[in-house]
């Protein structure tokens, strides 16, 4: 049975191995996914179009670089620009910035989460994969305090544990799970149904 829409928007962060991970998780989403989800993969600055391309390959999604300004839409899957922060505005649309390197990296998925927390509060998802630093561990807490729904990749099924066991660590992962079973879960709740 249906209920009313309570996730508003899908946040994903991923280092180490995240694309293997990340083309797994996007492969099974569908089309008319009904919420947009924006996605951090620490990156050079050269590799920023080839992971839209690879991506765009891999997923029914929509696939678009993020621009300065671009209003977020479902069924879009949204990849940050190695360089920048993405930042999640008020009105629905997305920032760049170019701010210190947090973690050493730039786009930082803290950044992404806290932003996506602050606008989107209890309608936020975060989903925190593979990685070997503990970038979006602060982030994924800031979501889980107002009200969000966050979800850890369970470190033994991932390439690089530390970044979501970090989260785990530090309390913010509402949910861990193998990377198999995430994309269900997303789909329970972006959908509003009864799991």
């Amino acid at each position: 049975m249906a209920r009313p829409l309570r996730i508003k928007l899908v946040t994903v962060g991923a280092s180490w191995g995240g694309i293997e991970a990340s083309s797994k998780l996007f492969s099974a989403l569908p089309a008319n996914f009904p919420v947009p989800v924006v996605f951090v993969q620490h990156q050079r600055m050269s590799s920023e179009d080839r992971l839209a391309r690879l991506l765009a390959r891999k997923t029914a999604l929509k696939v678009v670089s993020i621009e300065h300004g671009m209003h977020l839409e479902p069924g879009t899957l949204y990849i940050a620009p190695a360089g920048y922060h993405t930042l999640v505005e008020n009105d629905g649309s997305v920032a760049l910035s170019l701010h210190w390197p947090v973690h050493y990296s730039r786009p930082s998925i803290d950044e992404l989460f806290i932003t996506a927390g602050d606008v989107f509060g209890r309608s936020a998802m975060a989903v925190l994969l593979t990685g070997a630093n503990e970038d979006g561990a602060v982030g994924m807490c800031h979501i889980a305090r107002r009200g969000g729904i966050t979800v850890a990749q369970d470190p033994a099924t991932a390439e690089a544990p530390v970044m979501p066991a970090a989260a785990i660590e530090a309390g913010g992962a509402g949910y861990v799970m193998p990377l198999e079973e995430i994309a269900d879960f997303l789909i329970e709740n972006a959908f509003g149904l009864e799991g």
